[in-house]
């Protein structure tokens, strides 16, 4: 059995309801959810993990999947997809997921532990110091099972939005020197509790899939250098442990004049102005799992896929990011 799996940023969809939860009908709001549906359509995931997606309520009056379900009956209306939401977050932008139940059922299946659960503070060393430091995920990772229909686990799946390195502040650059590295280690934190999950998984013989907005890219940048380590070098895993090592779907990006290609969004720099392409959406999977196929939704680059250029004006307005897709082939059915 072939499954579509993929992950999409859609930039602030909470923008996209109203405070009753229900999608907006005008304005630049509908044009912009409509551009999304053509993404969404075009691409046909059996699973879709979806970051920034719309607000959860702590008291449960108000979910990202139900929010989800009602957007995709309006503006897909011949899909049947079901929501999943987990923990929610402090504050704005959850991750949840959409999913075909005619292909694949999914469970939200998070630790519950003591200490263990990703809405918990937990205690990392990111200096390699021996010193054990409390870090708190800003939104909690997204721990689900994908099953197949006969309910045989196909394999976890980790949703992240992890530290932005942005410093949207006004600083000067003392200060800017100073949260560069705070917000380093903040990323590695989060980074190596999601891994130690993988490797709970793994350790069990279960499949693992990490996927989302890391807000970091492969290789290490000057920040990074310094403290011998990036954020997705952690989530692939440990040298030692090969067969333990997470695979990325896409391609190693090329460095060139406008930043890295494939880039799945880009940003401006603080000190030159130039906007540079960046990698920062991921979908990394265990070696348990054959990726048939993997590619940035992005139509810039994709200019022999006519899937991707039938969209080509959704998927440069729709979202500042490019959702990623990969196809893995299983037993299960």
């Amino acid at each position: 059995m072939i499954y579509k799996i993929g992950v999409y940023n859609v930039e602030w969809m909470r923008d996209l309801f109203d405070t009753d939860g229900n999608p907006k009908t005008t304005g630049k709001e509908l044009t912009r959810s409509r551009q999304l549906a053509d993404v969404i359509k075009a691409m046909n995931p059996d699973f879709l993990g979806i970051v920034e997606g719309p607000n959860t309520l702590v008291d449960g009056s108000k979910t990202a999947s139900r929010q989800m379900e009602i957007w995709t009956q309006m503006f897909i209306p011949d899909s049947n997809f079901k929501g999943v939401h987990g923990f929610p977050s402090a504050g704005q932008q959850e991750l949840c997921a959409i999913y075909n139940p005619d292909k694949v059922n999914v469970l939200f299946t998070p630790e519950t532990k003591a200490g263990r659960r990703f809405d918990e503070p937990f205690l990392q060393d990111t200096t390699n110091r021996l010193i054990k430091e409390q870090y708190k995920h800003y939104r909690p990772p997204l721990e689900l099972s994908i099953l197949g229909l006969d309910d045989s686990l196909i394999t976890r799946v980790i949703i992240a939005h992890t530290k932005s390195k942005g410093i949207f502040d006004m600083v000067d650059y003392a200060r800017f020197e100073q949260i560069s590295a705070r917000d380093r280690l903040k990323l590695f934190a989060e980074c190596m509790s999601i891994r130690e999950r993988c490797d709970e998984y793994l350790e069990k013989n279960q499949q693992v899939m990490v996927m989302g907005d890391i807000n970091d890219g492969f290789e290490l940048d000057f920040y990074e250098n310094k403290f011998a380590k990036s954020a997705v070098e952690i989530l692939l895993g440990d040298v030692w442990k090969p067969e333990f090592v997470l695979k990325p779907v896409l391609p190693k990006p090329r460095l060139n004049s406008y930043g890295y290609t494939p880039n799945s969004s880009k940003y401006k720099d603080r000190i030159t102005g130039d906007q540079i392409n960046v990698l920062i959406d991921h979908i990394l999977a265990s070696q348990g799992l054959k990726v048939i196929k993997g590619a940035v939704w992005n139509p810039i680059l994709e200019k022999s896929n006519p899937i991707i250029q039938a969209v080509s004006d959704s998927l440069k307005k729709a979202s500042d990011h490019f959702p990623v897709l990969c196809e893995i082939e299983t037993q299960t059915s």
